[in-house]
């Protein structure tokens, strides 16, 4: 049996992960494509005229075998790859790049769907239908439709190549997480740091067969707290320029090539596309339009954030002087200087906070946030299969019971499991033959482990990712389109973080805290002086934050808004795009190209700006529930019914217009940040 071409049998058509075996996705592969190849040649061979229904909504809905394929077998490569798996994508990605360019490609379609987009009567049409119907004869145009049969070869030659490319990137960045660990033997070398980490490294190293020692990897909750917390400063500027140096080292894995190559292929698709940049092709489908928005709104946010951060910084110097640190502050020096300055000013920290923060407290806290605001209810399921055992599964439903969505959620870090943070889905809600198919929705992080006699407590920050994650988990669940390709998160990029980072603005409210911020040992709710703390530390060192936001943005655009094919040096190039927002000293070994996996590998290019772009947005619309309180059930209705339900069925402008009654104040983010009153 294989599970991508039988029928589930399984509650809520939940797919059965526990009879997935490598051998299945080629033949599931074969079969993809040959039943999504008979699904265009039966709208190709339709001899009635081309309607949005036979046309256009037959193609949404066409290729449901590869949709499934696909969001299997790319979700599992992020969570849970393994060497198979890998040596499959190199193999897989190509094939469904060349199925898509089939299609996109395919001259006797494209005039089907040119003829729905100049003759169909648009006053027939839903708002909706009129959304998907411009976005897919877009899809085809910049997709080279119109291109000359020699410059579409052309673009299916370079598509190819880079669906390879980016595997290729990320793969090396795995590899070289997974290879580093820093050993320590001697508990001397330890000083500084919280027990409760210093646990975690013991149980790294007896993970790792390693005995008498503890182990410090380069996965977040064990890189971050030992470049926090450690005492001994080789040892943290050791396991930063690790951390820097990833895929970055003149070896087989490193990208310096591969970024050179896949900036340099996806810029000439553009100008065969007829662009100036791969920035131009992107933008054009995105809220600030063209490159030249972006460098003025990175510009405009760097005019407040670089006074402050500059002021930060000389403040952090000379507080890490006062206490006999170094005479040149150095980026191994920021985190453990910040962290004991916060501390001073605030008298806050992580391990002060921790206790507070048990992930099974925050995840009830998390349910009950929205349940409160969009009136869902989370059960936790033993029958839903999964593809890991620490994977949890939830059945989402709405107060009166009815199913809403299925929810995923996988939380520790393991060697198959890419670093960060994200949220995906295996199954994208529509509305099929007049049935509402629900969507299955997955929340992946690396989260501190549980010891053996502590649970996991998360640090501050990552209560602020699960519910960042967490509101984006909202906008698939709540999902309530029709048509796939525009429901749930299907929305333009700069537009997508808005639900994911207005929900981080509950965790610095009391009203919500109070919900699960209890003492892991004592069950005592956070004092209310601790929560105070929370919010008067939240702009702490907001400007460094802020610039490092604008570089990682400039980085971003500079490999994609101009052609890089006489870039030499990887290093020199990133410096350069960089130089108004970087404060330290440079370090030679390390970069932030050759890891920088959103942009070379995830969906991000031209588009990391749109971090800082929804920012503004989120600042703007958590004014509203401010203004009415933070559980408005109204403010809450409005923003569930044109934001989360609504999906891609309008531009989002239009969508913003409806929930705020007008467009977004730019300054919400710097009255948020403290830089302007």
């Amino acid at each position: 049996m294989n599970p991508f071409l039988e029928k589930f049998e399984t509650p809520f058509q939940s797919f059965p992960f526990e009879k997935l075996k490598t051998e299945h996705y080629l033949p599931a592969l074969d079969e993809g494509v040959l039943q999504g190849k008979k699904d265009i040649e039966a709208i190709i061979q339709n001899q009635d005229t081309p309607t949005f229904e036979n046309t256009i909504a037959a193609l949404d809905n066409s290729g449901k075998i590869l949709d499934l394929l696909g969001n299997i077998f790319y979700n599992l490569h992020e969570a849970e790859t393994s060497e198979e798996l890998q040596e499959l994508a190199q193999e897989i990605s190509p094939r469904l790049t060349a199925y898509g360019n089939d299609i996109m490609l395919n001259a006797e379609l494209f005039q089907k769907v040119e003829y729905v987009f100049n003759h169909q009567s648009k006053e027939n049409l839903t708002t909706e239908q009129k959304t998907l119907l411009d976005k897919t004869y877009k899809s085809f145009v910049r997709n080279g439709s119109k291109l000359s049969n020699e410059a579409k070869e052309e673009v299916r030659t370079i598509d190819k190549e880079l669906a390879t490319l980016t595997l290729t990137f990320g793969q090396h960045v795995l590899a070289e997480s997974n290879d580093y660990k820093l050993v320590i033997t001697d508990e001397g070398l330890l000083a500084g740091l919280p027990e409760g980490v210093i646990e975690a490294a013991k149980l790294t190293a007896l993970e790792k067969e390693i005995e008498n020692a503890w182990v410090f990897t380069l996965d977040f909750p064990s890189y971050l707290p030992f470049i926090t917390y450690s005492e001994i400063r080789h040892l943290r500027e050791e396991i930063f320029l690790a951390f820097g140096s990833k895929a970055f080292k003149g070896n087989e894995r490193d990208n310096s090539e591969v970024i050179k190559k896949i900036a340099g292929l996806r810029h000439k698709r553009a100008t065969i596309l007829g662009y100036k940049s791969h920035a131009d092709f992107v933008l054009e489908e995105r809220m600030a339009k063209n490159p030249s928005t972006v460098f003025t709104f990175l510009d405009e946010i760097l005019t407040y954030a670089l006074p402050a951060a500059k002021e930060e910084f000389e403040e952090i110097k000379a507080y890490a002087k006062s206490i006999g640190g170094p005479e040149e502050l150095q980026r191994w020096d920021l985190p453990f200087y910040s962290e004991k300055l916060k501390k001073e000013k605030f008298s806050i920290d992580d391990e002060v906070l921790k206790p507070y923060f048990k992930l099974e407290n925050v995840i009830n806290g998390v349910f009950q946030t929205a349940n409160k605001l969009f009136d869902l209810k989370f059960e936790l399921r033993s029958d839903i299969e999964k593809y890991h055992p620490e994977v949890l599964t939830y059945e989402v439903k709405d107060n009166n019971g009815n199913h809403i969505s299925l929810l995923y959620m996988d939380f520790f870090p393991r060697a198959g499991k890419r670093q960060g943070a994200w949220m995906t889905s295996f199954r994208n809600q529509k509305i099929e033959n007049g049935i509402n198919v629900r969507p299955h929705i997955s929340i992946v992080c690396n989260f501190t482990k549980p010891t053996s006699n502590k649970p996991s407590l998360l640090t501050f920050n990552e209560v602020t990712t699960l519910f960042h994650e967490f509101g984006h988990a909202l906008h698939g669940m709540c999902a309530n389109g029709t048509y796939a390709s525009i429901t749930g998160t299907s929305v333009y990029w700069d537009f997508v973080e808005l639900p994911s980072q207005i929900l981080e603005n509950w965790c610095y409210e009391k009203e919500c805290l109070d919900l699960f911020a209890k003492h892991y040992e004592t069950g005592e709710s956070i004092p209310e002086e601790l929560i105070q703390k929370i919010v008067d530390s939240a702009n702490f060192q907001s400007g460094l934050a802020a610039i490092r936001q604008i570089g990682l943005g400039k980085i971003d655009m500079a490999w994609h808004s101009q052609d890089t094919s006489n870039v030499k040096d990887v290093k020199d190039f990133e410096l350069q795009s960089v130089r108004q927002t970087d404060l330290f000293p440079v370090v030679k070994e390390t970069i932030t190209s050759c890891s920088f996996s959103h942009i070379f590998q995830g969906g991000y290019s031209s588009g990391y700006y749109s971090y800082k772009w929804a920012e503004v947005i989120d600042a703007d619309a958590f004014e509203a529930f401010k203004e009415k309180g933070i559980f408005n059930k109204e403010v809450a209705k409005s923003f569930h019914d044109n934001i989360l339900s609504a999906g891609g069925s309008e531009h989002p402008s239009i969508l913003y217009r409806k929930f705020r009654g007008r467009d977004a104040d730019p300054k919400a983010l710097l009255r948020r940040e403290g830089m302007i009153k």
